[in-house]
């Protein structure tokens, strides 16, 4: 009997199976090539910002490249002319010595027919003509020595595309040719490049063209001067102000790099010095070396140092008798105060047996015992906070159910002043990480503080929640704020209109603590309210505790809002920065 593994499909049972390949379209191949490249032009931009020395050396780097290469041009351009003007007028020169010479030859022929009969001329002169132009071909040819080269070219006489060595007579430009006939007795020069018989390569060379008059028409003369030497030894001369440029701007860029590096050293010794005393090392302090400027600024950092270390010490000092002595006020005052509240209950429970004055007195002494209780309730959270002490109690909870119990405990006061609670709540669970004990307070303080303000119009109370994070907005329809009240109105005992009082008997810490518990959870509590609009609180939480919250699901300014000033081409107002963490972007 056969193992199960010696089958086919024992045998690849235990393989992985092979990945199958996804072919990318050239549309995504296109844009992940393009965000690769934004992500290195951003690399690239982060490193370019960050980086004093960098700035500093690339700027002088592509200063000195300019500069280095305006020079070269200019040099290089001086050199070639001076070169090649030397070389013009020493051939212009020798042109005009053998011009003459040409002339010489050309003009015994011509002056020994000239005297004989028009019959006999023809023939005896064509001879003549010819021997005369070889002559000349030949005495220019001893001349040059392979110094340069000649050809007499002549359109309608005889003896004409003569030429010294083994030059070809299609080196002669008709540009240059045009130039001699109409300059006549002037000789004109020209660079260009001449061909050799049996050679297609051209080699340059200058060349100077003239006319030599003869009694029968004219003769044209042109020398041909290689110019292989001096090209080699400019492209030399390129050479080396290329490698000399080359090795200067380099030699630029280290100096500007140490130099730069010398200042920006203590520089940066500076920012990480000033960094670590921003974390909270007061002790930190710079080196300080010579009594140059950077010295000066050493010590001046050492000085403001010493001194910011002192006064934060100070406060510091200041900060924890004021927080000890809130604490031990707030702890001393509960038992005179639980004496008070013992006596005030039985004044309360029997003051139907006084007279009305008595017993109104009992019910306003009732009253402000339990806002003095709600305020050192307050006062002894506030403390905790300030201490560090305060911590949460994470349990995964539904916060509809949160929201509703909120609800319940403001309802009592909803009905005293006419509002109506209305409540848009998902109907799916919204589970969340949370301390409900706290989130309920912040809540209950979100719907109080609508209820006063709201003037008994309708309160809208949103759950939201998507992936990440959790969101509860509390809208009223009441006096709103005012520009840059939307932070303020968390600052302790802070009051919109001061002179308004408070009617449910609030402690004016309310919106403090709910801020602190907002950050406690690592969430953000924020405001918005416009004048007669109306306001809106949006309390976020991230659903799983310790993680970061980066956006709402819920916007801040009401939908109904936004869409009026869409309407009216409004720009969307700057909104309430978050608590922690900046603007969430909505």
């Amino acid at each position: 009997m056969a193992s199960p593994t010696s089958s086919g499909t024992g045998r690849t049972a235990g393989r992985p199976k092979p990945k199958k390949k996804v072919r990318r379209t050239p549309r995504q191949i296109v844009r992940g090539a393009r965000r690769r490249a934004r992500r290195a032009a951003g690399r690239v931009r982060r490193v370019w910002r960050r980086s004093l020395q960098l700035r500093v050396v690339t700027s002088t780097l592509v200063i000195s490249m300019i500069v280095v290469v305006v020079l070269g041009v200019f040099l290089l351009q001086m050199i070639k002319t001076a070169v090649l003007d030397g070389r013009k007028q020493t051939a212009i020169a020798e042109a005009q010595a053998n011009v003459t010479t040409v002339a010489g030859y050309l003009d015994r022929p011509a002056v020994a027919t000239a005297k004989q009969s028009t019959s006999a001329q023809s023939d005896e002169s064509d001879t003549s003509m010819k021997k005369a132009v070889d002559q000349a071909a030949d005495a220019l040819a001893r001349r040059a020595d392979a110094r340069y080269s000649v050809v007499i070219l002549s359109d309608y006489l005889v003896g004409e595309g003569r030429g010294t060595g083994n030059i070809d007579q299609r080196s002669v430009p008709q540009k240059l040719r045009v130039a001699v006939r109409q300059a006549k007795n002037e000789p004109q020069a020209q660079y260009t490049s001449m061909y050799y018989q049996g050679q297609d390569t051209p080699t340059p060379a200058l060349a100077i063209g003239a006319m030599v008059p003869n009694v029968y028409g004219e003769y044209e003369v042109y020398h041909f001067f290689p110019l292989n030497d001096d090209v080699d030894t400019l492209s030399q001369v390129q050479q080396w102000l290329i490698l000399v440029s080359v090795a200067l701007v380099l030699l630029l860029a280290a100096v500007a790099s140490l130099v730069t590096r010398q200042v920006v050293i203590p520089v940066r010794l500076t920012r990480q010095a000033a960094e670590r005393l921003a974390a909270g090392r007061l002790e930190e302090r710079l080196r300080v070396r010579g009594e140059d400027d950077l010295a000066r600024l050493a010590a001046s950092f050492n000085e403001m140092a010493s001194n910011l270390a002192l006064k934060i010490h100070q406060l510091e000092e200041l900060s924890q008798v004021q927080r000890q002595f809130v604490s031990d006020v707030s702890h001393e005052l509960r038992t005179p105060l639980t004496t008070v509240r013992m006596a005030a209950d039985l004044l309360y429970e029997s003051r139907e047996d006084f007279d009305p004055a008595a017993a109104r007195s009992a019910e306003l002494m009732q009253n402000q015992l339990e806002r003095f209780e709600s305020m050192l309730a307050d006062l002894l959270e506030i403390s905790r906070y300030d201490a560090g002490a305060a911590t949460l109690d994470v349990d995964s909870v539904d916060m509809r159910d949160v929201v509703l119990r909120a609800v319940g405990d403001s309802q009592p006061l909803a009905e005293r002043k006419a509002t109506r609670l209305d409540l848009r709540l998902p109907n799916e669970p919204c589970m969340a990480e949370v301390d409900s004990r706290r989130v309920e307070r912040i809540l209950r303080n979100l719907l109080f503080n609508a209820i006063e303000h709201g003037e008994g119009r309708d309160i809208v109370v949103t759950l939201g929640a998507d992936r990440d994070a959790v969101a509860v907005a509390v809208r009223d329809h009441g006096v709103g704020l005012k520009p840059g009240e939307e932070n303020m109105v968390f600052d302790r005992f802070w009051r919109a209109d001061p002179s308004r009082a408070r009617t449910i008997g609030g402690t004016g810490l309310g919106l403090a603590i709910s801020r602190e518990d907002a950050i406690l959870h690592g969430g953000w509590l924020q405001a918005w309210g416009i004048p007669g609009e109306g306001s809106q609180f949006r309390l976020s939480l991230p659903r799983q505790a310790g993680s970061d919250l980066r956006g709402s699901p819920l916007p801040l300014v009401p939908p109904e809002i936004e869409m009026r000033r869409t309407w009216r081409g409004q720009a969307t107002p700057v909104l309430s920065p978050a608590i922690e963490g900046g603007f969430d972007g909505d």
